[in-house]
């Protein structure tokens, strides 16, 4: 196992495809693509798509994403390091500030930015216009992505209102069903800068195993508990063993009450069981190797609005208020 995900993955996601390396003497684009737009635009499911793997956790909750997933695609004489974002929101709490920081800083340090639109929902008053000043920040080249055409309800037309203020070109797509893609990519992969690889071509993602561990985790407590319990875990693993078989991991579910530790835990351990078990098949599929996961539940009292709690978890922290 290597520290970053390689081709093994790849090959085990039903994802590899021959012809990676370029012809000989033949020029090579690279650089970044960041993925910004508003909640639960598919962002996570397009990174997914783009780079043929799952990397980024979705679920029917929206803003599951909270700091930047980078996925990489290499094709021909072409690498993509594609950035998915937290969801930009308007709002004075510490945590959806360090978001927007991180969705900010992956704009800013873009070589391209596609901007996704949710084009299966109605958009709130002033909304498309939020999202307009956040592209007009970016220094490079925009996209906009319509997003989710196979829904019943597809409507391109915010998008293309959003596209005609960014002067950007506009491209419905259905990151679910991976259809439509064929254009945005190539626009996508147009506007890099010839460049060297940026990351070997066997490789898929710029995370350590461990990121992807945690963020599975994560995943699966999204998808078996409901209310406020998703959104108030952040997930550290404390040990990875990965020369043992199985491999070892131990990994601690912070929550912010006690309360939640008792719902997390549950009568007699059954809910962390069932979670840890549930968990450790993704990660197994993940690794393509048998995985021994010991899990605990940790209270830290209010993490979320702490900067040491978002330090401590690897989140961007934003700016004091000025």
């Amino acid at each position: 196992m290597t520290s970053r995900l390689s081709l093994r993955y790849l090959f085990l996601m039903h994802a590899c495809q021959p012809g990676h390396r370029p012809p000989v003497g033949q020029s090579t684009r690279a650089g970044y693509v960041a993925l910004v737009g508003l909640p639960n635009a598919g962002k996570s499911t397009l990174l997914n798509a783009l780079a043929g793997a799952h990397l980024s956790i979705v679920t029917r909750k929206a803003q599951t994403t909270w700091q930047r997933i980078t996925g990489i695609r290499t094709e021909g004489a072409v690498q993509m390091v594609i950035i998915d974002t937290p969801g930009i929101l308007d709002s004075p709490r510490l945590f959806h500030r360090s978001m927007v920081a991180d969705a900010r800083g992956a704009l800013l340090e873009a070589d391209v930015v596609a901007a996704v639109v949710d084009g299966a929902a109605s958009m709130r008053p002033g909304e498309l216009t939020a999202l307009a000043g956040f592209l007009a920040e970016a220094r490079s080249p925009v996209a906009v992505v319509a997003n989710k055409a196979d829904r019943p309800r597809f409507d391109p037309g915010p998008a293309r209102r959003l596209a005609e203020t960014a002067a950007a070109p506009c491209y419905p797509v259905s990151a679910l069903e991976r259809a439509g893609l064929e254009a945005l990519i190539a626009h996508l992969e147009s506007r890099l800068p010839e460049s060297p690889f940026l990351y070997p071509e066997d490789e898929i993602a710029a995370a350590p195993t461990r990121f992807f561990v945690a963020e599975f985790i994560r995943e699966t407590v999204f998808d078996r508990f409901q209310q406020e319990i998703p959104y108030s875990v952040a997930v550290q693993v404390d040990e990875f063993r990965e020369s043992e078989d199985p491999v070892y991991i131990a990994a601690t579910v912070y929550v912010e009450r006690q309360s939640q530790k008792g719902i997390v835990v549950g009568k007699g351990g059954a809910a962390i069981r069932a979670l840890g078990g549930a968990a450790r098949r993704r990660i197994e599929y993940f690794l393509g190797a048998r995985v021994y996961l010991d899990l605990w539940v940790k209270v830290w009292d209010g993490w979320r609005h702490k900067r040491e709690g978002l330090m401590t978890f690897g989140y961007t922290l934003p700016d004091e208020p000025g």
